[in-house]
């Protein structure tokens, strides 16, 4: 496939985001009932503010919304329930901050929705495969859609990342053929979906392939299990883990770190942008 000629920067109303001078983090806002602990639909926006506010704060540049857990057995939720959850926190995070917002969502009408309500990226686990007409929003609303690698089969052949990247190819060609820009694709490699352990190191260790394919590449280690596995440590204690993984992610070419610690794994980000000769120093 040729190299895709994707833009460095992005502006979303006041925000302009420039992958060529920083390393763009998002901060995760899972919406979901178990998030909060009061289940009364505005105590669940009162607390989805505080949290994104802190995430802005502690240098979030996105919010990422989502509805549905997406974690190892999860329950599918349907559209609406959906849609009830993520469309009003995202029109009140629009009219309290103004940031930019990402919707987590595999399903077309909730993508729809959310965009609708404020959002301005549709971010799809599924790379337009589970539901091809999320790719048919993007191109409506010219807003970038996020093309994550994963699959049902995941017996992959002799060369896992050729698979990889053939997969995501996939993905791209659906997005292309529903209208969307090549400027507006976006990739995840996937980390922590459709692969073991083992394969997911392998897929850190290849990276620079997916970010040579020329579009914005977005990394989602952030407390993955692999971290876990490897370190031999629960959820709460892979803060380290995830932090070098983001380094390393950062070293290989991708552009944007979603994650759930903000003020630590920004200042991280922050040193490395300095490092890599992405940030000048000016001091």
């Amino acid at each position: 496939m040729e190299l895709a000629k994707a833009r460095d920067h992005y502006r979303f109303g006041n925000t302009t985001l420039d992958f060529a001078k920083e390393t763009i983090i998002m901060g995760i806002l899972n919406v979901t009932p178990d998030s909060f602990s009061d289940g009364g639909k505005y105590a669940a926006i009162d607390a989805a503010l505080k949290h994104a506010e802190t995430m802005l704060r502690d240098g979030a540049k996105i919010i990422d919304v989502g509805g549905e857990s997406t974690r190892p057995g999860h329950i599918q939720i349907s559209v609406e329930e959906e849609i009830e959850r993520t469309a009003p926190v995202i029109e009140a995070l629009a009219k309290e901050f103004g940031c930019v917002m990402s919707i987590d969502t595999y399903k077309a009408q909730v993508a729809e929705a959310a965009v609708q309500a404020g959002a301005h990226i549709i971010n799809d686990i599924w790379g337009a495969k589970y539901d091809p007409a999320i790719a048919e929003v993007a191109a409506k609303y010219e807003v970038p859609i996020i093309l994550m690698h994963n699959r049902q089969d995941v017996d992959y052949g002799t060369d896992f990342m050729d698979e990889v990247v053939d997969d995501l190819e996939e993905s791209i060609a659906i997005a292309v053929r529903a209208g969307v820009t090549q400027e507006n694709i976006w990739l995840d490699p996937g980390i922590g979906f459709a692969r073991n352990t083992k394969q997911n190191i392998w897929t850190m260790q290849e990276l620079r392939r997916i970010s040579n394919m020329g579009y914005p590449v977005l990394l989602g280690t952030s407390r993955k299990s692999f971290i876990g596995n490897i370190m031999d440590l629960p959820v709460e204690e892979r803060l380290e883990g995830t932090g070098a993984t983001v380094c390393f992610g950062i070293e290989h070419g991708c552009h944007l770190m979603r994650v759930h610690d903000v003020k630590e794994i920004a200042r991280m980000a922050k040193m490395m942008d300095v490092l890599t000769g992405k940030t000048v120093f000016e001091g």
